[in-house]
């Protein structure tokens, strides 16, 4: 006689990778609603940088906490929560952004997760790739987006790290290496993949002036050096870019070579790829529109998910026959 071996006989581990992509990352609010609202809830998640973020808020239960906060964001808040530094080892100390973190997750810890969560950062100096999967989640998952030379560098167990994007952009092989037999990935930068072409420039007449500089800004109480920092990190309009746009924009080109490098070793079971093109790395106020790209992008992909689990459940279960 035939027999199942548990309840749970057919059911395999679902793991799922959140990538890199600064407030691209909001995009990843609208995938977990469309996953969740089709059943599928995976056992683990990997995240870097603003992956790790909304990761831990969805298994800490607080996802809708955070797409309130996201949907409630204008450029004056995004302003207000940019401590910029004048010293040390980036233009940002993210302290605001942390105490606002510890506000939804409070001194959670990995071990306090009900499902399995591990964040992605990097080593500074030794460029070693580490898994934060215990102690303190917040720690953790500001140490996963630390962006280089914008936010200070996150000391953990005695190790200084920042952005897990320079290593693994998009964690497949962490979803893997924790037991998942069926991985999702979630790439939020296909645009820029897409983009990777070679271009010959011919020089044109007058290009090769120079940026006209712009006017000093000069405020009393210090303001002046602030807005200052406001302009050059955000740029000052009419399309020349910032400090900020220069940096990420040259770290997201690093960071999609690394991906597709990587995804090509070690390709996910499945892609989820909104289309993003035309959102600014730092248009944290556009949770609105970034929301529903991630929902309609999971949308695209539900029934091909579902169809590919069910056959994998099926698999499993009869594998876990038993003959009497």
């Amino acid at each position: 006689m035939a027999t199942a071996a548990s309840s749970g006989a057919g059911k395999i581990k679902v793991g799922l990778a959140l990538g890199g992509g600064a407030a691209r990352g909001w995009a990843h609010i609208g995938v977990l609603r469309a996953l969740n609202a089709a059943g599928i809830r995976p056992d683990i998640i990997a995240g870097t940088s603003i992956g790790a973020v909304v990761g831990a808020c969805e298994i800490a239960g607080q996802l809708d906490a955070l797409e309130e906060f996201a949907r409630e964001l204008t450029r004056r808040r995004v302003l207000g929560y940019l401590d910029f530094n004048l010293s040390g080892t980036g233009l940002i100390t993210g302290h605001r952004l942390g105490e606002r973190l510890r506000k939804q997750l409070g001194n959670m810890t990995f071990e306090d997760m009900p499902r399995r969560l591990t964040a992605v950062a990097t080593e500074i100096g030794t460029g070693h790739e580490v898994w934060l999967s215990r102690g303190n989640v917040v720690d953790a998952v500001r140490a996963s987006y630390a962006l280089p030379g914008v936010f200070r560098p996150v000391k953990v167990e005695g190790r200084w790290l920042f952005d897990g994007a320079l290593v693994n952009p998009i964690p497949v092989s962490v979803c893997r290496a924790l037991g998942a037999r069926y991985v999702i990935a979630v790439n939020l930068n296909i645009d820029i993949s897409n983009r990777g072409t070679i271009s010959y420039i011919s020089p044109m007449p007058g290009s090769d002036q120079e940026l006209e500089e712009a006017p000093p800004v000069t405020a009393k109480n210090g303001m002046g050096v602030r807005q200052l920092l406001q302009r050059q990190l955000l740029g000052r309009g009419e399309d020349v870019p910032g400090i900020s746009t220069v940096m990420v924009d040259a770290f997201n080109i690093v960071q999609d070579r690394i991906a597709r490098s990587r995804l090509a070793g070690d390709p996910p079971d499945a892609m989820i790829s909104p289309r993003l093109h035309g959102f600014g790395l730092f248009d944290f106020h556009r949770a609105d529109e970034l929301i529903a790209r991630g929902e309609t992008a999971a949308k695209r992909e539900i029934e091909d998910l579902m169809r590919e689990l069910d056959t994998r459940h099926e698999a499993s279960g009869s594998r876990q026959m038993t003959v009497v």
